[in-house]
């Protein structure tokens, strides 16, 4: 009963995490070049991820709802002109880095006057949250917890994996600012030295033009 328990307490918080990434936004419609809204979710090298989207409105209402899916080095997942209703797009992340999912709302010419908005309900899951376990539960014969227990393992392993990135990053951005601090010593002292040979070099230089001159 008491590892029973805790699997479902570790069920329930995983759970809540994954419902953090469930949004509802309203975007207002603009006829001339509408500016992106845009929502930023970090995803691992070869996740899944689903991104499932919900809107109210219909086509022909005046309003064309557009979504783009890019990562931080410029590579698009998913290009999506006029949705309405449900629409739901699976891709995995070719990369390690944040992937910014943006929506326009374009006005159509010929509606004016009104306040057009689109609301959308978005779920984006990624890793073992975005698998289909009932197809898995199925294919493999598995018990309910069974299937629980396998979830949570791979949502542990892709924890753990995300803070092994963190602590390879933190590493990294340290020893960037290390040498950054040696660079600006060095950098430091070479601007100490040149002014010191500045200064030698003017006294020696003033005083042969004094004795030059007779001055001394």
């Amino acid at each position: 009963m008491k590892y029973s328990s805790f699997l479902q307490t570790i069920i329930s918080f995983l759970a809540l995490i994954n419902l953090a990434t469930a949004l509802r936004l309203e975007i207002p419609a603009s006829a001339h070049n509408p500016p992106p809204k845009c929502l930023r979710e970090f995803v691992q090298d070869r996740q899944m991820v689903v991104v499932t989207i919900n809107t109210d409105g219909h086509q022909g209402d005046g309003q064309i709802l557009s979504m783009t899916i890019t990562d931080s080095l410029g590579n698009e997942y998913r290009n999506k002109r006029d949705i309405v209703g449900n629409f739901k797009v699976a891709f995995t992340a070719q990369t390690t880095s944040a992937f910014d999912i943006c929506f326009t709302n374009e006005l159509q010419g010929g509606y004016r006057g009104g306040n057009y908005v689109r609301d959308i309900e978005l779920d984006i899951e990624a890793g073992a949250a975005a698998r289909d376990w009932n197809a898995i539960q199925s294919a493999e014969r598995l018990k309910p917890s069974e299937v629980q227990l396998r979830k949570v393992d791979e949502m542990i392993d892709e924890i753990s994996s995300e803070l092994d990135y963190l602590v390879k990053r933190e590493e990294r951005l340290r020893d960037t600012n290390e040498s950054t601090n040696r660079r600006v010593k060095n950098f430091s002292l070479l601007i100490i030295l040149v002014l010191v040979s500045v200064g030698v070099y003017q006294v020696y230089y003033l005083r042969n033009y004094f004795r030059s001159k007779h001055i001394l």
